[in-house]
């Protein structure tokens, strides 16, 4: 009994393996007929390669040439921040988080009121300096403080660029 169930079972695994293999005979006479037009086509025409340019060599002349690996510009183009005087109080923050919050005048001298981000106001004139940038006041106008910054040039040097602080708007009625 146990040899008749053991030659049922292996029969049916044969058959499993064989039968579908029996499927991938023949039948193949479409494949055959369209390799055979894909050949019989006519071919498209290749452009031929371009020929390719001759190379022309170049020789750097640098006898009176200043060097590609140097700046453009010298620096030292006379502006630089006076790196030796001490340093006001509104000179620790960024020009940006400063906000003119008014203006007085006493005796003659206008003096701009300039809240830091603690909180706490100060007075300023035209000449002195804050932000972190050498901002120096050059004038005081009624809704805005106008300031020279000497940043770094990028090349070794400085340069003079204009900033500005305006008086803060407030919002609501």
């Amino acid at each position: 009994m146990n040899t008749g169930v053991s030659r049922v079972i292996f029969l049916g695994a044969v058959l499993g393996l064989v039968l579908p293999l029996a499927g991938c005979g023949g039948g193949q006479s479409d494949l055959h007929e369209w390799v055979a037009s894909v050949k019989a086509r006519h071919g498209g025409h290749i452009p031929p390669v371009p020929k390719p340019k001759p190379y022309v060599s170049y020789s750097y002349q640098a006898g009176d040439m200043r060097s590609p690996f140097l700046p453009a510009s010298k620096p030292g183009s006379g502006v630089s921040p006076n790196l030796h005087r001490k340093k006001e109080f509104l000179e620790q923050f960024p020009l940006d988080s400063l906000k003119l919050v008014g203006e007085i005048a006493i005796g003659g001298t206008t003096y701009a009121l300039i809240q830091d981000p603690e909180g706490l106001v100060h007075q300023v004139t035209k000449g002195n300096y804050m932000g972190q940038n050498n901002g120096k006041i050059t004038a005081i106008l009624p809704n805005e403080i106008r300031l020279a910054e000497i940043v770094p040039s990028g090349n070794g040097g400085w340069i003079k660029r204009p900033a500005s602080l305006s008086l803060a708007q407030k919002s609501g009625g």
